[in-house]
């Protein structure tokens, strides 16, 4: 049989390599400086866009979408050509690829920290960003399905199923959540609202948790540990079974993060019902990772790779344990809202993720320079300093993830919360923050003695150039089923059909949650008292939305007799109706702030925002200075913003609209005159006046300053629903 020669691209999988490993450390350091603000709170005081807010969605998309995102990219480019026996379809698509997402993640790290995010979580960029996310995305996969048509070996490894679903389902996932009404260039309203905002950004978020770090990263698993092992993969079987079952299983799974929330009951039980089947496959992947291993653990001893990857595998077997644990309704009560699911989310992501990584460029490095690794020395240094870190890390926030719970729910002989004061749980874990910080450093220098390593291993071993190769041309044979041939190994060499029955499998528990919350109206009973925003308030929202408060506070209170005594009655899903985008949270690092309206007067808003320590002895909130600025609010968009909410059903009338700017500005010099029953307030504003002018600067008045609405739309919380008295609490 006649040979073909040909170069697998190797510079495209460098090119991948080294933005992983820049965006590694980069994604590390932003949230190392996370995790030391939680001790030093007001660290980058009055500089808007280094404030924890902003800073919080830089640091998971970075961590997800460029440090995983190029691994996954380098890891599929290298082990797909092999698999395909073919060079990739088009030198020209792989380039754009690269360079079209590092453009994307530069506009991230430019856009999030200026405070253009919409607030969804994994999904903060605004849509021309979104738009462009959807175009690269579109050009690695015409690359993917291009090299499948071109290439030399007729059966598709299991790899090359998971990079195929991945591809497909974040398509999906990314647009339908991606839904916006654009008002400006950088300003857009979800199109969906209240419950069913949350219902379908938690069944992207879950998702993109599954396709975009679980599936591609299985993808790898399935080539690099059996070449790193030097051992065919631990069972066929067991691997059609994994694939099949985890990608039609894991879409059912996002509404566990909703529990106990407005989302209907029968949306929930769903979530946690197909979460528990997915230990099932997921412990299948893992089983069939680690036992590829058999007859060589004695060279998991003493290489490096080996090492990595057991403990990235064992991250994914505990991850994916603890996830459908944490779905159970019983479990979910105590952990969700607490640092307990940050230790959850940091085991998946710094040993599966990370060390999978890790594992993957200390193995090609070496092989793409012709050389060694500069040294084994400092890559075993990297394994156990970057596994304490792990430790260091996790287990601290576990301990203060139980310590919050217990502490929440806990009551007094004669009915009162015993810590009736949520400062009371912050300061019992300060100490856990330190360690975790400890933890964070002790992993970014493991990060870094990789960079040292492979920088040493480039300067020591041969240029990166494309690998010459050769394959028998692939032979036509029938399109139909052979004698004799099972169904599964005629799909293999049928990519297009693969796809196809990938994607009918992924879509399917999508379409059984979403279209019902949707389009069947009884899901979402109204509340005749919810009336929309006002223009003021919805500026305010907006700009709880830039500063990224949703980060740190929740707006839903769970029918828990603990939360109820200390927020207020339950939400309710009428509440969410004009919510476009829904603002409820996955996390308490500050109290809920569903019922705040009218608990605190205007003035304490005013001096919390400022300075929360002079308020709240041992808060750990930054403080918002620049909202304070002597300079006027953007209310240029005012009128466009309410139209939007028009467009997508908020009941403004036409003259509501028109007089919107009118309305506000009333509003403002409500709250100012408010503010003005404080004295220390009045002889602050006539001091500050008074050096404006002295200085030659235009004086603008507190009623026309982004605080004024921050301030409007935080009072409006909660005064829909006619809630009983806790000012006195």
């Amino acid at each position: 049989m006649e040979m073909q020669q040909f170069y697998y691209d190797n510079k495209i999988v460098k090119k991948f390599i080294y933005a992983t490993i820049l965006f590694g450390v980069v994604g590390m350091l932003v949230g190392l400086t996370l995790a030391i603000m939680f001790l030093f709170p007001n660290l980058t005081d009055g500089i808007s866009w280094l404030s924890y807010g902003r800073l919080r969605p830089l640091h998971t998309n970075a961590v997800i979408f460029a440090f995983v995102g190029n691994a996954f990219f380098a890891g599929m480019y290298y082990s797909m050509q092999r698999l395909l026996k073919a060079r990739m379809f088009s030198d020209l698509l792989s380039n754009i690829h690269f360079w079209g997402w590092q453009l994307i993640i530069v506009a991230a790290a430019i856009s999030l920290p200026l405070g253009f995010s919409t607030s969804k979580e994994y999904a903060e960029l605004e849509w021309p960003i979104d738009i462009a996310i959807t175009l690269i995305w579109v050009v690695m996969g015409i690359n993917m399905i291009g090299t499948l048509i071109k290439r030399r070996e007729r059966h598709l490894y299991v790899a090359i199923w998971f990079y195929l679903a991945t591809f497909v389902t974040i398509a999906v996932l990314h647009i339908f959540n991606s839904l916006e009404l654009p008002v400006s260039a950088m300003k857009s309203y979800s199109v969906y609202a209240g419950v069913q905002d949350a219902l379908v950004q938690w069944w992207y978020g879950h998702n993109a948790v599954a396709f975009f770090l679980t599936t591609p990263f299985l993808g790898l698993m399935y080539y690099f540990v059996p070449k790193a092992a030097n051992r065919p993969v631990y069972s066929y079987r067991l691997s059609i079974v994994h694939f099949w079952s985890l990608i039609f299983i894991y879409i059912w799974a996002g509404p566990h993060h909703l529990l106990y929330s407005a989302l209907p009951n029968w949306a929930q039980n769903l979530g946690v019902a197909f979460s528990i089947m997915l230990i099932a496959p997921s412990w299948g992947g893992m089983i069939n990772g680690l036992l590829t291993l058999r007859g060589v653990w004695d060279k998991v001893r003493v290489d490096p790779v080996l090492k990595f990857f057991v403990v990235a595998i064992t991250g994914y077997g505990m991850a994916t344990f603890e996830g459908p644990m944490l779905s159970l309704k019983n479990v979910n009560a105590i952990a969700h809202y607490t640092d307990w699911i940050i230790a959850h989310v940091h085991v998946g992501a710094l040993a599966w993720n990370g060390f999978m990584a890790f594992g993957m460029i200390y193995w090609l490095i070496p092989r793409m320079t012709k050389s060694t690794l500069y040294s084994l020395k400092l890559a075993n240094f990297h394994f156990w300093i970057g596994t304490l870190g792990i430790i260091l890390y996790t287990i601290p926030m576990y301990v203060a993830g139980f310590l919050q719970a217990s502490m929440w729910k806990q009551f007094n002989p004669d009915g009162t919360l015993t810590y009736g004061n949520f400062l009371e749980t912050v300061t019992q874990i300060m100490p856990m923050y330190w360690m975790r910080a400890i933890g964070g450093s002790l992993y970014l220098i493991g990060m870094l003695t990789l960079v040292y390593n492979i920088v040493q291993t480039l300067r020591k071993g041969s240029a990166i150039e494309d690998e010459l190769a050769e394959a028998p041309a692939l032979l036509k044979i029938s399109s139909g089923r052979v004698q004799g041939e099972k169904f599964h190994p005629w799909l293999e060499r049928k990519p297009i059909q693969l796809t196809i029955l990938a994607t009918v499998a992924i879509l399917i528990g999508g379409v059984i949650q979403i279209v019902p919350t949707i389009m069947v109206k009884s899901n979402i009973p109204t509340i005749a008292s919810v009336k929309p925003y006002s223009p003021l308030e919805l500026e305010g929202r907006d700009l709880y939305i830039r500063e990224g408060c949703v980060g740190c506070h929740s707006q839903s209170v769970r029918p828990f007799r603990s939360e109820v005594e200390r927020y207020g009655p339950q939400a309710k899903a009428g509440e969410f109706v004009y919510d476009h985008p829904f603002l409820w949270g996955s996390k308490r690092t500050g109290p809920d702030l569903q019922r705040i309206g009218g608990k605190y007067n205007d003035n304490w808003h005013f001096n919390h925002f400022w300075s929360p320590q002079s308020i709240s002895a041992g808060s750990i909130m930054p403080g918002y200075k620049w909202l304070f600025d002597n300079k006027p609010m953007d209310i240029s968009l005012t009128q466009k913003k309410m139209e939007a909410m028009v467009s997508l059903g908020v009941p403004y009338t036409a003259l509501q609209v028109a007089n919107g700017v009118k309305d506000l500005r009333t509003q403002a010099l409500k709250i100012e005159e408010s503010l003005k029953n404080d004295p220390d307030f009045v002889k602050s504003y006539n001091d500050s006046k008074k050096k404006a002018e002295a200085r030659g600067e235009k004086f603008v008045p507190m009623n026309e300053r982004e605080i004024i609405a921050l301030i409007a739309y935080i009072q409006r919380l909660g005064t829909d629903i006619k809630v009983k008295d806790i000012a006195k609490k």
